[in-house]
C-alpha cells in the first residue's frame, strides 16, 4: 500500500471537531449535547441574505471572477469605509471563507521553512494552514492570568531569526476573546516596520467588541501599509458560516498579484454565497445592535457562572464570542472526551474544545477549555450546570 505524505501525517486534528465521533455516539444513546465547542451561532442569518439567494434568477450557474464579483467587491469598499478603512475593489480578493484567505496569504507570503510568530493560544487551524504551507509557527505565549493580553514586544523580538517572515494576530481574538488596544497594535507595527515583516491580521469578529472598547484594525496603522494583510469572513458577522465567503485584503500590489495566481488555480469563490453576502451588506445597524446585546448578555452570564464554580477561573473577554476557562482537571482532552463518553446529567452533557489544541507549545493549555457562548441563555445555564456537576465526579479532578 502506498504511503501517504509526511505532511498529511503531521497535519493536526481540529480540537474543535475531533471529538465529533464521541458526540455522535452520545447522541445515538439519547444524550442531549450543548455545543459550546464550536463558533456556530444560533442567531438567525439576516433575511436579506436568505431572500437574495432564494430570488436569484439564474439559468446557468457560471464561474465568477477569480477575485470575486466586482459588484460585491465595490460594495464591500463602502462597508470597510464605515470602519475608516479606505480601499479600492482591486485590493480585495474574495475567498472561499476566511480559511482560504489565510491559506492564500500564507502561500503567497511565506516560503517553505519560513517562520511566522503568532501569539498563543491562537485559532487552531493556523497550525493546519501553516503545516500545509510548510511554514513554521513560532509561538509567543500569552497568559490567562492577564486575560491573554498581547505579550511584551521584547518577547516577540527575541524570537526573530533570519527565517522570520511575518507576525500573525487575531483581533478580536479566537479563542480568547481578547481585544488588542491601540498602544499594543502600535508597538507591534513598529516591530513589523523595524524588521520589514508581513503582518497578517484575522479580524472576522470586528462587529463584536464590548464594554465601549474600540476596534482598531491593522489597516489603521500608518507606515506599514505594504506589510499588512487583512483576513476576513462573513461567517460570524451574518451568522452565515455555511456560505463560505471570506476576503483577503492588502494594499501591497505584489502580494495581490501573486495571490491571484492561487485564486485562479481554485477558479472562483461560491456564487450563491457572494449573492447573499452582497445583499447582506444592506443589513441595518439594528440587527447588529441586537446581536451584540445578546452576546453581551450571554457573555456576562457565562463568565459569572463559570467563576462561581470551585477551582474554575475565566477572564472576561472584550470581543468575539469565546472565552477560555482554566479548570481543576488533569487533562482537558481526556476531560472533554469523558464528558461525552461517560457523563450525563438528566440525559444531558456539554461539549467543549480542549484548549491544548489552540497552543503550539507542547504541554500548554492542558487544564484549559474554550467555550463559545453561541447558545441562548437557557442552554448556557444547562451547559454550565452540567460542567459544575461533572467536575464534582470527574476522576481526574486536581483539587
Amino acid at each position: 500500500m502506498p504511503k501517504i505524505s509526511d505532511k498529511a501525517i503531521d497535519m493536526p486534528s481540529s480540537p474543535i471537531r475531533k471529538l465529533v465521533p464521541f458526540a455522535d455516539a452520545a447522541k445515538k444513546r439519547g444524550t442531549k449535547i450543548y455545543h459550546l465547542n464550536i463558533g456556530q451561532p444560533d442567531i438567525e442569518t439576516p433575511a436579506s441574505f436568505i431572500n437574495a439567494v432564494k430570488s436569484a434568477d439564474i439559468k446557468v450557474l457560471e464561474y465568477s471572477h477569480s477575485a470575486g464579483n466586482e459588484s460585491y467587491r465595490q460594495k464591500l469598499c463602502n462597508y470597510y469605509k464605515s470602519y475608516q478603512i479606505n480601499l479600492d475593489a482591486s485590493e480585495i480578493l474574495i475567498t472561499c471563507g476566511g480559511s482560504e484567505a489565510i491559506e492564500i496569504a500564507m502561500m503567497t507570503c511565506f516560503d517553505a521553512g519560513d517562520e511566522v510568530i503568532i501569539p498563543e493560544p491562537f485559532y487552531a487551524n493556523y497550525n493546519g494552514f501553516s503545516r500545509a504551507a510548510d511554514v513554521k509557527v513560532v509561538p509567543v505565549r500569552s497568559y490567562i492570568e492577564n486575560g491573554f493580553a498581547l505579550p511584551p514586544i521584547s518577547d516577540f523580538e527575541k524570537l526573530i531569526t533570519p527565517k522570520t517572515k511575518g507576525i500573525m494576530i487575531c483581533n478580536p481574538g479566537n479563542p480568547t476573546g481578547y481585544l488588542y488596544t491601540k498602544d499594543e497594535l502600535q508597538a507591534l507595527s513598529e516591530l513589523v516596520k523595524k524588521h520589514d515583516l508581513f503582518l497578517l491580521s484575522d479580524e472576522v469578529y470586528r462587529e463584536f467588541c464590548y464594554d465601549g472598547k474600540e476596534y482598531i484594525s491593522v489597516m489603521h496603522l500608518t507606515g506599514i501599509e505594504e506589510n499588512v494583510i487583512l483576513l476576513d469572513s462573513i461567517s460570524k458577522r451574518y451568522s452565515a458560516c455555511g456560505a463560505r465567503i471570506g476576503a483577503m485584503i492588502t494594499k501591497n500590489k505584489n502580494v495581490m498579484a501573486a495571490s491571484m495566481k492561487f485564486a485562479q488555480a481554485r477558479l472562483s469563490p461560491p456564487s450563491y454565497g457572494q449573492i447573499g453576502a452582497e445583499a447582506a451588506l444592506d443589513t441595518p445597524k439594528e440587527y447588529f445592535d441586537g446581536v451584540k446585546t445578546e452576546y453581551i448578555a450571554r457573555r456576562d452570564f457565562l463568565i459569572e457562572e463559570l467563576n462561581k464554580i470551585d477551582g474554575v477561573f475565566c477572564p472576561k473577554p472584550s470581543g468575539a464570542f469565546y472565552c477560555i476557562a482554566r479548570l481543576p482537571i488533569d487533562n482537558s482532552d481526556k476531560f472533554c472526551q469523558w464528558l461525552l463518553e461517560e457523563f450525563s446529567l438528566n440525559g444531558q452533557t456539554v461539549m467543549m474544545a480542549p484548549a491544548s489544541g489552540f497552543y503550539s507549545t507542547e504541554g500548554a493549555g492542558t487544564d484549559e477549555v474554550r467555550l463559545a457562548y453561541v447558545l441562548k441563555k437557557e442552554d448556557l445555564e444547562n451547559a454550565v450546570n452540567c460542567l459544575k456537576e461533572a467536575l464534582k465526579v470527574y476522576p481526574g479532578k486536581t483539587n
